[in-house]
């Protein structure tokens, strides 16, 4: 017991000192967090911006403006310059362009749909989605509308909206736990390959076997730093986001804690196997880089599997990172328990207990 705490504290002294692995591991997220958070945290909410070249300029002509102006989702610029208006939505800087002809107040009060004026043309991306999409279905919404009321159109069927108030999530409450799982993946995979690959070509890991220490102790002491590393970073994470940007844990702090655990003992037991892969601490840090860079991207970590191919959604549902996120953004945003959360927490333990025997058989002190 004496040997295990001293590792343990040997080993969290270490992290101390190494000024690299503290920034990489704890600082460089963190970064990583606000920044994306700052830009990106605010929503998802879509917004059209329209340039209005109005030729006409009559009061009907002004009525339309209003009318497009009630609508937020429109961020309408003015402009008498169809040239230059075009211009901007050819660069991208634009996303519609709405041309009101001359004669569009005279089609307006004839109630005539031939007469020279009647016709808006909107200039819009056809590569774009979103005007496709969005934007087009709306302009012709507003045409509609116009055209039902000068007619004095009245529906026979309407409909009856019914507001349901759901989780007003952001984007910052989709990142954090993806950053947090991020942590954990990095830390006990990229980090125990290299320094147990380190370790073993300087000849720290043979001096140890030849002393009394029982490998389960240095193991155990291995173990327990990092849990305690890895819980001390997520908890500086989940306060930062909560104090910068209100993020919230609504769920059980113990299953969150539950989740930090089984996610750094999955990763530790594959960062071993790499370790044990790698024949000098050089070809661990590539390796290591190997695995976990495409999972960052596949993880669900930045944004939602579910916007994935299709034919890549089953291997993005296999791996551990994707279900530790997952599990995580569960837990904090919804208030998941553990009924909601097995599945995630079977996987995470199958994943260990395949990697850790794979790691004790092919493990080697020299």
């Amino acid at each position: 017991m004496k040997a295990y705490r001293q590792l343990t504290l040997a080993q969290l002294r270490l992290f101390g000192r190494n000024r690299q692995v503290l920034f990489w591991t704890l600082v460089f997220p963190i970064f990583f967090m606000v920044m994306l958070g700052s830009f990106l945290g605010k929503g998802d909410s879509t917004s059209l911006s329209v340039t209005v070249i109005d030729q006409d300029q009559t009061t009907a002509s002004k009525a339309l403006l209003s009318s497009m102006k009630q609508l937020s989702i429109l961020k309408l610029t003015e402009s008498t310059d169809l040239n230059a208006a075009m211009k901007d939505l050819k660069h991208g800087d634009r996303q519609l362009v709405v041309a009101v002809p001359k004669g569009y107040e005279a089609a307006v009060s004839a109630k005539s749909a031939s007469m020279q004026g009647s016709k808006l043309t909107v200039y819009f991306d056809e590569t774009s989605q979103t005007t496709n999409q969005i934007g087009l279905p709306i302009m012709s919404q507003i045409a509609d509308g116009i055209s039902k009321q000068i007619v004095g159109y009245t529906p026979v069927v309407t409909i009856q909206s019914q507001a349901v108030q759901s989780l007003n999530l952001k984007y910052i409450d989709f990142l954090v736990p993806g950053i947090v799982a991020m942590m954990i993946m990095s830390n006990n995979l990229n980090g125990v390959a290299g320094q147990i690959a380190s370790w073993r070509e300087r000849g720290i890991l043979r001096r140890l076997q030849s002393t009394p220490l029982q490998p389960r102790s240095f193991i155990a002491a291995q173990i327990t730093a990092r849990l305690l590393l890895n819980g001390a970073q997520a908890m500086i994470v989940l306060l930062i986001g909560s104090l910068i940007f209100g993020t919230q844990v609504n769920g059980s702090w113990i299953l969150l804690l539950m989740f930090v655990i089984l996610g750094t003992l999955t990763f530790m037991s594959i960062g071993f196997i790499i370790a044990a892969l790698a024949k000098t601490p050089e070809s661990a840090g590539p390796i290591a880089g190997f695995v976990s860079f495409p999972l960052l991207f596949l993880g669900g970590v930045f944004f939602p599997i579910k916007n994935m191919p299709d034919w890549l959604q089953p291997v993005v549902k296999l791996l551990p990172i994707s279900h530790l996120s997952s599990a995580l953004r569960q837990i904090m945003n919804v208030g998941a328990s553990l009924a909601d959360v097995w599945r995630e927490a079977a996987l995470l333990g199958g994943w260990m207990l395949v990697a850790f025997i794979i790691a004790s058989l092919t493990f080697k002190w020299e």
